[in-house]
């Protein structure tokens, strides 16, 4: 009985570490802090900030090289980036709906490393003309 027990633990983790998860070296979230909406016109501001946790702890790309790609989005303003922690930084961005989102708005970020990088994205939804 003792035996069937062991083999079944053995067993469970030998599947567990066939099948690794991989997990990006960053984690990237947003958060809308002013001009939260439904759908958002041309010209609509909004002020959003940026939260990059570094899971893997020593990062050796700089917060700066952080890119970002946007669709219907322009960027008005922004801080430089702060350090929260030794692992989290944050960043506000001020931005403008612009004129040719055509129904889709993107804010992503985007950070590439030798230990996987990170990815976030936010998406909006532009009001119908």
């Amino acid at each position: 009985m003792k035996i069937k027990i062991i083999v079944t633990i053995v067993l469970g983790a030998l599947l567990m570490l066939a099948n690794p998860k991989t997990s990006k070296a960053c984690e990237i979230e947003f958060e809308i802090l002013k001009g939260e909406k439904e759908s958002y016109n041309t010209g609509d501001t909004i002020v959003v900030k940026v939260i990059v946790a570094l899971t893997h702890r020593s990062c050796p790309v700089a917060m700066k090289k952080t890119k970002f790609k946007m669709k219907g989005l322009r960027v008005l303003k922004s801080t430089p980036w702060k350090e929260l922690s030794p692992n989290d930084y944050v960043r506000k961005l001020l931005m403008v709906v612009t004129a040719e989102s055509k129904g889709k708005i993107n804010l992503a970020a985007i950070r590439e490393c030798e230990k996987d990088g990170g990815f976030g994205s936010l998406k909006l939804i532009a009001a119908p003309n």
